[in-house]
């Protein structure tokens, strides 16, 4: 082999390295935990640097939007958790209190979630919907 084989064969093995580690650490950042709110509060402390998807119900009375920022609790099984929305997504109709929520965030050292995606469902229009349906 000469020398110009030589460097494609090390210029190849470079640029397959470098797909190999970008495609690593891409998978490690956008895995997620997906947990309930009272899970959450049993694992707290090893959740920390972590994205997580937490599934709750927003408490009525919680949403409260000052300035660009949105706060809102969400709960599951006498839980709570204080969730801050730092996204740039419109937040989708169904959101408001009492409907279900999944939040999508890192946890902040005061125990509050930074919030970058939230999706909002109305349990009770659906299943109003179904039970139509099956009857």
């Amino acid at each position: 082999m000469n020398s110009a084989n030589w460097k494609f064969l090390i210029g190849g093995a470079v640029i397959i390295a470098a797909l190999s580690w970008l495609g690593f650490v891409g998978f490690q950042e956008s895995k997620s935990y997906y947990i309930t709110v009272d899970e959450f509060s049993a694992m707290k402390s090893d959740l920390h640097g972590k994205t997580l998807k937490i599934a709750g119900d927003v408490v009525d009375g919680s949403i409260e939007r000052s300035g660009p920022g949105l706060e809102f609790v969400i709960t599951h099984s006498g839980k709570n958790l204080k969730v801050r929305y730092i996204g740039r997504d419109v937040l989708p109709d169904t959101f408001k209190g009492g409907s279900k929520a999944v939040v999508e965030g890192t946890l902040s050292e005061d125990g509050v979630l930074l919030a970058r995606h939230v999706e909002a469902k109305c349990a009770s229009k659906y299943e109003a919907e179904y039970n139509k349906k099956t009857t």
